[in-house]
């Protein structure tokens, strides 16, 4: 396997700012083809984001993961307070997973700017999305590339784990306080 181990940190040694985009042009063409690409918040890993992971994996030669930038995941609404982690976090979290060779953190509200400069071979997002309704699979198609939807992993996401331990943490608050 010729992953690269922790890109972004190895281009940052050469004056490239971590899961820059200019440190994942910096290792891009050295990925194995076809190369998969997938994004999200990633914001508290959890089973389902490992299994999509994985999955996305077995598809080419290579992963690629976009993160949304903190500013970016606070404009998707995901709710107060987030995201838990920051961008940085998140991404040092992802790039030390073995499926994923390499990880870039972005801005905009949609990766389809930095899908139109890395141009993958495949795109890859969960089952809680509609691929007919993704600008990102029809940019992809655009170069003849594929764009698919894995299957829906129900119960699994950060949204539902900060539920479950915000009912928790409230339940176990002594009487009369405030959690």
């Amino acid at each position: 396997m010729s992953r690269i181990p922790f890109p972004a940190a190895a281009a940052a040694d050469e004056g490239a700012v971590p899961f820059s985009l200019d440190a994942a042009r910096r290792a891009w063409a050295e990925l194995p083809r076809p190369r998969v690409f997938t994004n999200g918040v990633f914001d508290l890993l959890h089973r389902g984001h490992c299994e999509l992971l994985g999955e996305a994996r077995a598809l080419g030669g290579s992963l690629v993961v976009a993160v949304n930038s903190d500013a970016s995941a606070r404009r998707l609404g995901k709710g107060a307070g987030r995201p838990f982690n920051t961008a940085f976090d998140r991404a040092s979290v992802l790039a030390a997973l073995r499926d994923v060779d390499l990880v870039v953190i972005f801005d905009e509200d949609t990766p389809c700017e930095l899908l139109a400069s890395l141009r993958p071979e495949v795109y890859v997002k969960g089952g809680d999305h509609d691929v007919a309704r993704l600008p990102e699979a029809a940019l992809v198609a655009s170069w003849g590339g594929r764009a698919l939807v894995l299957r829906y992993r129900a119960g699994l996401s950060t949204t539902a784990i900060a539920d479950r331990v915000a009912v928790a943490h409230a339940a176990a608050a002594p009487e009369g306080e405030i959690a």
